[in-house]
């Protein structure tokens, strides 16, 4: 929904006078998932699998609802998108309360962006299509974040400097054989994260490939932390298409959603992970995909997948419905801190409808 207006006279006393574009967009989603396995329920598979009991639960949710507010005038754009997914404020006794939660708030000038929006290594074209809010999290870059971004030569090329979090922990053993957890939130992210994109795109589809340098501190000095990134989305014949993520280096908290710590027991962890999905178009309004996503760190030896199959329908032009069968599996090997495997796995079933802005 669109309208335009004339910017109130304190706005334009710097500027001229222009008619600026207010746009609402988002959506209206609720969940029905139903999951049996032998790792604890969550609503949203991401990397982070604690251990748990077996679970088998049914839950309706309507917490992935989104709403965004952008404003265009001329070159500038400012941009700003909430939505209550993980912020319970209540509980499902009474209320199912959910919170606000900031997802986007940018400014964007002439290539310029300034504020927190999905990170440069993030390609979101090559998510693929699902029922459990942006599939196979453990294997895809899913980061957003605080940041200052140039693009230019037609946004082919990205550069950015980006808000330094470590995301790491350190198994302390005393003399009795027991542990304790020391984390790195306190730890000296003092040099921003450095990112370097290059986009290629064509009537075939899209490819990039981003650098991240990092410099974190498991120790008493700072070390270099590498990675790399390749993703993109193919067109194939008809409305088809495949969408590829590949990652590898010390990327930690970066890829995944957490399957990576930055920093294990005093090294930087290293992380490969990736995804593939494929979408097949039955006819105009009816469409599938399947899709595998995987993450494995050398470290603290995490092994977690994704892998699910669905189908989605327009029954209007805004209104979508959609049915996903999938598995989440953790095949993580023995570490220190860590007194057992942890293995286990959870099918779900998921049915959602879709309403949007």
């Amino acid at each position: 929904m669109k309208v335009s207006y004339l910017l109130p006279l304190s706005l334009l006393l710097t500027a001229p006078t222009q008619a600026a574009q207010l746009s609402l967009g988002g959506f209206l989603k609720t969940n029905i998932k139903v999951a049996d396995g032998t790792l604890p329920f969550k609503e949203i598979y991401d990397g982070i699998m604690p251990p748990g009991e077996d679970t088998r639960k049914t839950q309706f949710s309507a917490q992935e609802s989104r709403l965004n507010l952008s404003l265009t005038q001329g070159q500038a754009k400012g941009f700003i998108e909430i939505d209550f997914a993980g912020s319970a404020q209540g509980n499902s006794i009474v209320s199912n309360s959910y919170s606000p939660r900031l997802r986007h708030a940018y400014i964007s000038y002439e290539g310029l962006t300034v504020g927190q929006t999905w990170s440069t290594m993030v390609n979101t074209s090559t998510f693929p299509e699902s029922a459990n809010l942006g599939g196979p999290l453990v294997g895809e870059a899913m980061v957003r974040q605080a940041q200052v971004r140039y693009s230019f030569d037609d946004n082919n090329w990205q550069i950015a400097l980006e808000n330094p979090t470590t995301y790491g922990k350190y198994v302390i053993t005393d003399a009795q054989g027991d542990t304790s957890i020391k984390d790195y939130s306190k730890a000296d992210d003092y040099i921003p994260d450095l990112v370097i994109r290059r986009n290629i795109s064509g009537d075939w589809g899209n490819v990039s490939a981003a650098a991240l340098v990092r410099a974190l501190k498991p120790a008493d000095s700072y070390q270099a932390a590498i990675g790399g990134s390749v993703a993109g989305k193919f067109n194939l014949w008809g409305k088809d298409d495949l969408r590829i993520q590949l990652h590898y280096g010390n990327l930690g908290r970066y890829v995944g959603t957490g399957a990576a710590l930055d920093i294990y027991n005093g090294e930087l962890e290293t992380i490969l992970g990736g995804t593939v999905a494929y979408r097949h178009f039955w006819n105009d309004n009816l469409r599938s995909s399947i899709f595998y996503g995987q993450s494995t760190t050398e470290i603290e030896n995490n092994n977690r997948r994704q892998y699910a199959l669905n189908l989605f329908g327009n029954l209007t032009r805004e209104l979508v419905v959609g049915v996903e069968v999938g598995r989440y599996d953790v095949d993580d090997g023995v570490t220190t801190g860590r007194p057992k495997d942890m293995k286990g796995s959870s099918n779900y079933l998921q049915l959602s409808m879709q309403f949007f802005i």
